[in-house]
């Protein structure tokens, strides 16, 4: 696998501009600080720091009688008059809340544009969504928003959020999503009777170089929304949770310890779905993420939460930031190859892609494999493995099983062996070694020479799959140990997976609880 040189994504507006193979990967977030920015910070970390924390907890105690009265002997299905008294909680609660972030340095929130009434858009949907500092704004308007059903048995936390009223979905609810979306649809059906749902339809954290696809959710019911763009315009970026990259308590610490904290909320123009849009949420979601990402000056790449599966996968073989697997998980999203992709699929694939064995495919054959039309999509898969205008399909096959199972790594190598490994004594050679570790980790070269003769320990010049799992038991970490990479892979800031685990959860405090439908392709805008 190698980096493509031909445009793989749609910038803004549909132009034909394409973005680098080393672009900026949204899911990942690094940072360095020069020797006087590490002193400032050592400064305020004994100094400004503990003070912040000590009164943003505060706060968040003093908050907690409030929200706790007001919620006291409400129904969580039916919408009640609002009487003077929950109305002044509210405001009560709106100024508690305004004083910790004013605590923690956002001591101004600019805001731009006139937020429409929940009459006029029930659904305000905000993006590009990088931080839990985002709930800013739903504390600003009190919107509902959605949640995790775990979120409202967090210690105070929880009595604050279910003032709001969120919606809530439960992973081990099978009909939780479903049933959502139809609670979203009843609200937002309500003619400004339920307070404005505020959702962040990417469905979990980025850097903000980008906007990432928008989950259907939030625009099924087909009702107007209003954008609303988040900024955080700030010297240095400690704002961004990423699933690679500081972890929370060091984003809070690095951002208590900034001076001020810039933050900036634009509120767009309503947008009203044609009946087009209405039809096809998907549509309605992309056309949206255009006008939006037009006035964020950010591109549109599809990447997905799902994506986040291969960023968040732990072991040895977890993949560095310059990986390719990203755009191909896209690609084959888009196409629709990853649907329905089971282990005996793989294995059928597998056995088809052996019997190619020494047979190299030019893009006409491999769009004949893939019982596929030549598309440019299927032109952009061809050209992350070809070499000289010719590809191995084993090479596809073993990326294919690398994003349908992320966390199944050695399921994956195993596979790969089958596919590579000679018929008589079932063993690869050095050379197909590189090959399957550069592809299983979506990059254009792999340093092998050292790695092979530490697992060759016999120097039988080829080593089997039992061979490399009894070298992996004693050597974990043999990519940095072995200086594989030119540059190390980080690790993810998230709570720990174990590989078992195949569905992550988001790492903002929204919840994805989009219908798990295939995935469909963007559509372009009429």
């Amino acid at each position: 696998m190698r980096f493509p040189n031909r445009k793989l994504h749609t910038a803004v507006d549909g132009e034909d501009a394409g973005v680098s193979a080393h672009f900026r990967n949204p899911l990942v977030h690094e940072l360095r600080f020069t020797p006087l920015q590490k002193l400032k910070i050592a400064v305020m970390t004994v100094t400004l720091f503990p003070v912040r924390l000590l009164f943003a907890a505060f706060m968040m105690l003093l908050a907690w009688p409030f929200a706790f009265v007001a919620t006291v002997g409400r129904s969580e299905d039916a919408v009640e008059p609002l009487s003077w008294w929950r109305w002044l909680v509210d405001l009560v609660l709106k100024a508690i809340m305004r004083a910790m972030w004013f605590s923690g340095g956002f001591h101004w929130v600019r805001v731009k544009g006139r937020p429409a009434l929940p009459s006029e858009a029930p659904i305000l949907t905000m993006a590009p969504h990088s931080s839990y500092f985002d709930a800013i704004p739903v504390t600003m308007t009190m919107a509902s928003i959605v949640m995790k059903a775990e979120s409202k048995d967090i210690p105070v936390w929880g009595t604050l959020i279910k003032f709001i009223r969120p919606m809530f979905v439960s992973r081990s609810d099978q009909d939780s999503r479903r049933k959502t979306v139809e609670e979203i649809k009843r609200r937002a059906c309500s003619d400004g009777e339920w307070p404005q749902i505020m959702i962040f339809p990417e469905g979990t954290c980025t850097n903000r170089s980008c906007l990432i696809a928008f989950k259907p959710g939030a625009f099924i019911p087909g009702v107007p929304v209003q954008p609303v763009l988040l900024r955080y315009p700030n010297e240095m970026d400690t704002i961004s949770w990423t699933w690679q990259g500081p972890g929370a308590f060091k984003i809070l610490w690095l951002t208590l310890c900034q001076l001020h904290n810039s933050v900036e909320i634009e509120y767009l123009p309503t947008y009203t779905p044609s009946e087009e849009e209405k039809k096809d949420p998907a549509l309605f979601a992309n056309n949206v993420r255009r006008i939006m990402a037009k006035a964020l000056g950010l591109r549109i790449i599809d990447y997905s939460f799902e994506d986040c599966q291969l960023a968040m996968a732990k072991g040895p073989l977890q993949l560095p930031k310059h990986t390719c697997l990203l755009e191909f998980g896209r690609l084959v999203r888009r196409l629709g190859l990853k649907a329905g992709v089971t282990d005996e699929v793989l294995h059928e694939e597998a056995s088809r892609a052996r019997e190619l064995c020494g047979s190299r495919l030019d893009v006409e054959g491999f769009s004949q494999y893939l019982n596929q039309p030549m598309t440019e999509a299927v032109q952009d898969i061809f050209s992350l493995f070809e070499e000289h205008g010719k590809m191995d399909v084993r090479e596809y096959v073993l990326a294919l099983s690398v994003v349908c199972r992320p966390f199944r790594y050695l399921e994956t190598i195993k596979l790969a062996f089958r596919m590579f490994e000679a018929q008589e004594d079932g063993a690869v050679v050095e050379d197909e070694l590189a090959v399957i570790l550069k592809t299983a980790l979506g990059i254009g070269d792999f340093a092998v020479c050292d790695l092979f003769r530490a697992i060759d320990c016999q120097d039988k010049g080829k080593i089997t799959f039992d061979d490399f799992c009894r070298f992996l038991e004693n050597c974990p970490d043999f990519v940095e140990q072995y200086h594989c990479l030119s540059e190390p892979i980080p690790q993810p800031s998230r709570g720990s997976t174990s590989p078992s685990v195949s569905q992550p959860s988001t790492n903002g405090f929204c919840a994805d609880f989009s219908p798990r439908d295939p995935s469909t392709h963007s559509k372009k805008q009429n």
